[in-house]
């Protein structure tokens, strides 16, 4: 295999999976040198926890943010708050390298001008999923979603605007991303439940950054 033969096979590929929603294979790679770095910084200062649900039920997915905003849940219901529960504190700043690289991946999907404020992030370890849901605690719906997964492989599930939809499935791979917005920002998501295995960089867990634009 010679360079040029090389260099094509890593290009990320730009793939349609419904209007207004785009999967962008590998885009994070080029950037992965940054991020991990300012990930272990920000579990440094806000560790991931399990939150509970306003029914009770602990989700199997750990999560923190980053950002002017965080996304919690608990008891008293869903929302955006500028400090951490648990500490008490303001979330930590939002990396530049993180707000590059979801600015980037959104004009590469076609949304020009995303100015992310805040960052949820998820841990899923094996066995952990993400129910089928919408994002819809953001103030701002014309705004896109940006998700990032690195880590182990997960089925990321797409379908439409009801619960009831068909979702078509997708293996994204770590470096994946997929943006989402205009017609298809309500769609509703999920991810399967997820298969213990080991990945060289970030070992048996995938973590997936979800950037929005909240307020």
């Amino acid at each position: 295999m010679d360079l040029f033969e090389t260099v094509a096979d890593v290009r990320p590929s730009r793939e349609a999976i419904a209007e207004g929603a785009v999967l962008l294979r590998g885009f994070a790679r080029p950037f992965e040198d940054d991020l991990i770095p300012a990930l272990r910084e920000i579990v440094a200062q806000a560790p991931f926890r399990h939150m509970t649900t306003p029914g009770g039920h602990q989700m199997s997915v750990a999560m923190t943010n980053c950002g002017g905003s965080g996304w919690v849940t608990d008891r008293s219901g869903y929302r955006y708050d500028g400090l951490d529960p648990q500490s008490g504190k303001p979330w930590p700043a939002m990396p530049p390298s993180f707000r590059t690289l979801a600015e980037e991946a959104a004009a590469e999907a076609g949304f020009n001008g995303f100015a992310p404020d805040a960052c949820l992030i998820n841990r899923y370890q094996p066995g952990a999923r993400m129910s089928l849901h919408q994002d819809r605690d953001e103030n701002d719906f014309g705004a896109p979603i940006v998700s990032v997964s690195l880590g182990l492989p997960a089925i990321f599930l797409f379908g439409g605007l009801a619960r009831s939809d068909k979702t078509r499935r997708y293996r994204l791979e770590h470096g994946d991303i997929v943006v989402w917005g205009g017609p298809a920002r309500l769609a509703f998501h999920g991810v399967a439940p997820l298969a213990d295995s080991e990945h060289a960089l970030m070992g048996r867990q995938r973590i997936n950054l979800t950037f929005r634009r909240a307020r």
